[in-house]
């Protein structure tokens, strides 16, 4: 099937890295999130990482040299909440456990969506399944490395994640079927119908994945003790569960209702597993405390709600409280248009809870990515950290900035000079393909080939 690309996706499919080299930034205001702000400052990259930062930093001669006067430098943001880069769906709606299907096998590459995610300053996105199911699908971190294959875009080191959903989502989810009384396809409902459902069926997973996990055991004892034994049947389903039970996976629980989220506290805690992130937690403030001391983060929206029933009792205040309240808070797009401005959504929280500056940019920054467990890379402008680093033109926190350049390990992934010094070039590219397909579908339907409009 022919098809004509979007005028975005002709732009950055034709977008020229730069070859891994060293380059300095210099005369910027230096945004680092962790280590206070560096006036007129320095940020030194050499292979991909950041090697210096301060005022009267050197560089070599053979050095990419970018001056920022008037401009600051910010670390990449980070988005724990996307479904972006994902071919063919985000749900596996079927079953209530889809823990066997993995978000990891279906990156798209090509989905414009990163593009333009670079585009507003976006470098490192948690990938996740949909909420059709109480145990969802397997998770990926990845970076936004735009002309890359599926598996360069993967975060080294990153922890592999797992969804799940609680509310009206698992809870109303089926599959089309053609109903005798019905003129067009209908969902047939599958088990859980009831909230109280999605927790029994979180609960009965864990309960099998405990007992795999100790059949497992019993093996591998018997082969320490130098038996053959016959091993047990592998279940694809139950292992990224025993993951999670051994510290070694994390759960990240979309979640609206406070009942819910002591719900899910109350059932991790009985079978021994911990909820990394609950995502979205419109009624978080009313359990901090709770969210608190389980150790879990809430990943958040600065101010959406009401569009479903569960939504409703929300506040744009949730995420100050949170925060005030010992909770490891980030703010999140679940939106491939929303990922392009996260660092306004982070400006709302110092109007709706007094945060500063600072604490804003952290939500979506070094917060996001402590959540994930790659603060150690990512997250804030510090030496010996990847280079992912975005140049603004104006304060990130400003309604009125626009990101001039955006780096990933030292690449340049975008430049909006050059972006807009590119454009005629492909509106002439594009319309020269359109005119070819028009053509091309006159000439069939004069000679009355079928399918040719």
């Amino acid at each position: 099937m022919q098809q004509v690309f979007s005028f975005t996706c002709l732009i950055g499919m034709m977008a020229i890295l730069s070859p891994a080299e060293t380059t300095l930034i210099r005369n910027a205001t230096v945004l680092t999130v962790t280590k206070g702000t560096v006036p007129n400052g320095r940020v030194l990259i050499e292979n991909g990482k950041i090697a210096a930062i301060g005022k009267n930093v050197s560089a070599p001669a053979d050095a990419t040299v970018v001056d920022a006067a008037g401009k600051y430098l910010m670390p990449g943001i980070i988005d724990c909440h996307s479904h972006t880069a994902i071919e063919g769906g985000v749900n596996e709606g079927t079953v209530s456990d889809s823990s066997m299907v993995n978000i990891n096998d279906v990156i798209d590459p090509y989905d414009v969506n990163i593009y333009r995610a670079l585009a507003g300053g976006l470098t490192v996105s948690n990938v996740l399944h949909g909420s059709a199911n109480a145990i969802g699908g397997q998770t990926v971190v990845i970076k936004l490395r735009w002309g890359k294959t599926a598996p360069e875009m993967l975060f080294e080191g990153a922890k592999p994640g797992i969804k799940f959903a609680l509310g009206e989502n698992p809870k109303r989810q089926g599959y089309p079927t053609q109903s005798f009384f019905s003129r067009g396809p209908a969902l047939e409902r599958r088990y859980p119908g009831t909230r109280m459902g999605v927790e029994e069926v979180i609960r009965e997973s864990f309960t099998e994945a405990k007992n795999y996990q100790a059949t497992w055991k019993k093996y591998n004892d018997r082969i320490a003790r130098g038996e053959h034994p016959i091993p047990p049947r592998r279940d694809l389903r139950l292992e990224p569960l025993v993951e999670v039970l051994e510290g070694k996976r994390y759960v990240h629980a979309h979640c609206y209702r406070s009942d819910e989220i002591l719900m899910l506290i109350r059932v991790a805690d009985q079978m021994g597993f911990k909820i990394r992130t609950f995502q979205h937690a419109l009624e978080g403030y009313k359990v901090a405390k709770e969210i608190a001391a389980h150790g879990a983060g809430v990943s958040t929206f600065s101010d959406w709600w009401g569009y479903k029933i569960e939504a409703y009792d929300a506040t744009p205040y949730n995420a100050a409280i949170l925060m005030r309240k010992g909770v490891m808070v980030s703010l999140n797009s679940d939106s491939d248009e929303l990922q392009r401005h996260l660092n306004l959504e982070a400006a709302k929280t110092m109007r709706y809870g007094g945060l500063s500056e600072t604490e804003a940019l952290a939500m979506v920054t070094i917060n996001p990515a402590k959540q994930l467990g790659i603060d150690d890379k990512v997250g804030s402008i510090e030496v010996g950290k990847s280079a992912d680093l975005v140049l603004f033109d104006k304060h990130p926190l400003d309604t009125f900035s626009k990101p001039l350049k955006v780096w990933i390990d030292g690449h340049e992934y975008f430049d909006r000079d050059k972006d807009l010094e590119k454009r005629p070039e492909f509106e002439r590219r594009k319309k020269a393909l359109e005119d070819k397909l028009n053509a091309a579908a006159n000439a069939g339907a004069k000679q009355g080939k079928p399918g040719a409009h």
